[in-house]
């Protein structure tokens, strides 16, 4: 298939949630089909049996759908080349394992997990690159039946040749891998299901997939795989491994270095399109030295070209900056419907709270939110009676001059009308009887009224609070 109408895959194995990793791979297979008009394949590689489970699928699929990575062919939306989760194409990968039976380009094996084990132990002891060393290659079949008798079952494996493995890859260049340095693999294990390397090549075969885009930790497969698209007569697709990500230690991001799932970062309140945004860039050039790019420009400026070759560390910081700048620049309306979720788990029901109010108590936060979880505690901060002060703000609190300003304030709510109209007028007021201004006047009066240093707002905090409340809250802090 032609480069301008490209046919690209994401196939994940629902063996647990969505890695942010996984998911950069994902993205650049959909940014490579939209910006060549092509279509994205979503298979599901489900044949490991004891890891695989439909929860995880479900969520898989959900993620995606989340993060806006819509696909042309596969569950959900069907397809003329499925179907499209292996756990459904098991007798067509039988049928090509009777095929290399027949041309002797694979044997049975019989060794078991510990005899394997054994040998890669010795082979590594002596500094050798751990691989099979053909124990069963030669086997009579007089020598295989009394192993069957034994009850072992075999696993099939290929008979790797010597001589080199060479490839062009599209991010990479010119690769090359030795025969002699992989050793024969396994294609069918000894339960009857086909081994990754082996049920790829039938499947990208038969969904015509004509660029395989992945991390680079995928390099060695790619030789193991182009033996097999020659041993089974099937011409194999253009190849391109993008770098991978990592930790601060420079190692492949993991569980130790914090959050890597994709559902771990939406529960934190990370938005779809500022994680999109995050992935395209990471250690790459498709921005041109821009940090904030939608969609459609990451779509139009995508190449393979362009994708970084080093690995690239996950600052989880700037994410959350970068998801910081999104929610500062969203609608007010779309910002609500969008922390609806979050103040639920707050334990308050938004459905019960005032339209008009929580409007206002969105946009005053706004920009004091980097996460929408952050959510949590302004809500606290004007709907608790008894929401916590903070140690700074208890300190400020204290202090001899916050005091006398404090109790200058309440006097002129308490003599005043409605605290909230008044703001501009009550500050003024405030300033003249104490002399005070600046932060002496300002953050005494905002640890007060929200137990906190920093936060939204004075005037949009006055406009939320009721009067008494106003001066529940300055009583409660003359009294720290």
């Amino acid at each position: 298939m032609s480069r301008e109408k490209p046919r690209v895959r994401f196939a994940p194995s629902p063996t647990g949630d969505l890695h942010v990793g996984n998911a950069r791979t994902a993205l650049f297979n959909w940014l490579y089909a939209r910006h060549y008009g092509g279509r994205l394949i979503l298979r599901i590689e489900d044949t490991d049996r004891e890891r695989t489970t439909k929860a995880f699928e479900d969520n898989l699929i959900e993620d995606l759908k989340w993060l806006t990575l819509d696909w042309d062919e596969g569950p959900e939306k069907g397809g003329f080349l499925g179907p499209y989760r292996q756990s459904d194409r098991l007798d067509l990968y039988d049928v090509f394992l009777k095929k290399l039976i027949q041309e002797e380009m694979v044997y049975p094996c019989y060794c078991t997990e510990e005899e394997l084990e054994l040998e890669r132990t010795a082979l590594l002891s002596r500094k050798i690159a751990p691989r099979y060393l053909g124990k069963c290659r030669n086997l009579t079949l007089k020598e295989r039946g009394r192993l069957e008798a034994q009850g072992r079952k075999p696993a099939y494996r290929f008979k790797v040749q010597p001589g080199p493995i060479a490839f062009p890859d599209q991010i990479r260049g010119p690769m090359k891998f030795e025969g002699e340095a992989i050793g024969d693999f396994i294609i069918v294990r000894s339960n009857g299901i086909p081994a990754y390397n082996f049920a790829v090549v039938i499947d990208d075969h038969f969904m015509e997939i004509s660029t395989v885009i992945r991390g680079e930790d995928h390099l060695s497969n790619t030789a193991i795989q182009l033996m097999l698209y020659e041993a089974l007569g099937f011409a194999p697709p253009q190849f391109a491994h993008h770098a991978l990500i990592l930790g601060r230690d420079r190692t492949k991001l993991s569980k130790r270095h914090g959050s890597v799932s994709v559902r771990e970062f939406r529960e934190q309140g990370i938005l779809p399109e500022a994680l999109l945004n995050y992935l395209a860039l990471l250690g790459g050039s498709l921005g041109e030295g821009r940090e904030v790019c939608s969609v459609d420009e990451l779509v139009a400026a995508f190449s393979l070209d362009r994708a970084g070759k080093s690995g690239a560390v996950f600052d989880e910081d700037k994410l959350v900056w970068l998801n910081s700048l999104y929610i500062h620049n969203a609608s007010s309306e779309d910002l609500k419907n969008r922390l609806w979720p979050f103040i639920l788990k707050t334990g308050y029901d938004p459905a019960l709270m005032d339209l008009q109010w929580l409007e206002g108590m969105v946009a005053a936060v706004q920009p004091n939110l980097a996460r929408l979880s952050d959510i949590g505690p302004y809500l606290a901060m004007f709907v608790n009676e008894g929401f916590p002060l903070e140690e700074q703000a208890l300190a400020l609190l204290r202090e001899k001059d916050s005091q006398a300003v404090l109790q200058a304030l309440l006097k002129l709510v308490e003599e005043g009308g409605n605290g909230a109209d008044d703001y501009p007028q009550l500050m003024r007021q405030l300033r003249s009887i104490t002399s005070v201004k600046g932060k002496g006047l300002f953050m005494p009066v905002r640890a007060a009224l929200t137990g906190s240093i920093r936060g939204p707002e004075l005037d949009k905090i006055f406009s939320l609070l009721e009067k008494q409340e106003i001066l529940a809250r300055l009583r409660r802090a003359l009294s720290p």
